[in-house]
């Protein structure tokens, strides 16, 4: 494991606002920084009354802004929403502006429902453009071309760093074939997580962005000074995605002491699936479920999330993750 990093996005607490979540998230990104992050990401979704970065170039800036050193950028764009020249004038405006910080991660999906999607004024097609969509953007922020009728300014030759993001073979098999780093959403899809990895080192093509494979395994996180603290604190995030999943999305809740009298049964096992690619409890568990994720899947970098509902809690479960995958990182360059 070369580097860890966190993902947030920017989650609107029961009793609390956009600007609130949007507040503690420059705060996070600030003590993400001085835990030793290596990025702090932010992904697109859209009407979602607990989640704040729709508006993710922008929020991306506001954090860029706040910190000095760390990278900075989305996990991610949902390109399908976007034109491809739009997303490379803004992701090159930020990496004009903070140079050197800038990474760019491209989903497949919408991120939103239907009806969403063509409020967001994207004309809706049955043919698949994401590969030709993804290539454009990599034009885009390419070297000028003399031949190039359309140049994305600021975007040409700033050479953001472009990332595959998926949950299937899909993203895999593309950021092979381009040689692009990949980042696999096992944070709340991993049932196809081995299959993506084998798929993605076995058919990696060098590249000019990239000599060799680099992987990123996204993880759940939920730590706290004791295992028992740990899971009442995950509870808002696991009553909340149980929420999504049947149709009732809203603000993060407050914990709960027993989320078998909030959630069915049948329901409760498919998120404990969902979000097994996790570590939750005290900095000694913590460590070691982290470190069994990282011996088995063998990243070249991991992603931490996790949403909980008190802020303070938040800050010192990423402050607890970031100690232990530094000091798993020390033991692996020292065995």
């Amino acid at each position: 494991m070369q580097h860890f990093s966190l993902l947030d996005l920017s989650p609107i607490p029961e009793g609390g606002t956009a600007a609130d979540a949007l507040s503690n998230t420059i705060d996070l990104a600030r003590h993400a920084e001085a835990s030793g992050y290596h990025r702090y990401w932010l992904a697109e979704h859209h009407n979602m009354p607990g989640i704040a970065s729709a508006a993710t170039a922008v929020v991306i800036g506001a954090v860029a802004s706040a910190t000095k050193s760390i990278r900075v950028g989305a996990g991610g764009i949902m390109l399908p929403n976007h034109s491809p020249l739009v997303i490379a004038e803004q992701f090159g405006t930020l990496a004009t502006l903070h140079p050197g910080r800038v990474d760019l991660g491209l989903g497949r999906a919408p991120g939103t429902d239907g009806l969403t999607a063509q409020a967001l004024r994207r004309r809706l097609q049955t043919n698949d453009n994401f590969p030709q969509d993804v290539a454009e953007l990599l034009g885009y922020f390419d070297d000028a071309s003399i031949e190039a009728r359309i140049q994305a300014v600021p975007g040409q030759g700033t050479h953001v760093p472009v990332w595959i993001l998926g949950s299937s073979l899909y993203g895999a098999q593309l950021a092979a074939y381009l040689g692009l780093p990949y980042a696999f959403a096992s944070h709340f899809a991993p049932s196809m997580l081995e299959d993506a990895i084998a798929t993605y080192r076995s058919t990696f093509r060098p590249s000019k962005w990239l000599a060799k494979p680099y992987f990123m395994l996204a993880a759940g996180v939920c730590a706290a000074a004791t295992d028992d603290e740990a899971i009442y604190l995950r509870s808002s995030q696991m009553l909340a995605f149980a929420r999504l999943r049947t149709g009732r999305p809203g603000k993060l809740p407050h914990p709960v002491a027993d989320l078998s009298a909030e959630i069915p049964a049948p329901v409760l096992a498919q998120v404990k699936q969902a979000l097994s690619c996790s570590a939750t409890g005290s900095p000694e568990t913590v460590r070691s479920e982290l470190a069994t994720l990282i011996k088995r899947y063998q990243p070249e970098e991991v992603l931490v999330t996790g949403m909980i509902h008190d802020h303070a809690a938040r800050l010192r479960s990423f402050a607890i993750a970031a100690e232990a995958l530094s000091n798993i990182s020390k033991a692996s360059e020292a065995a």
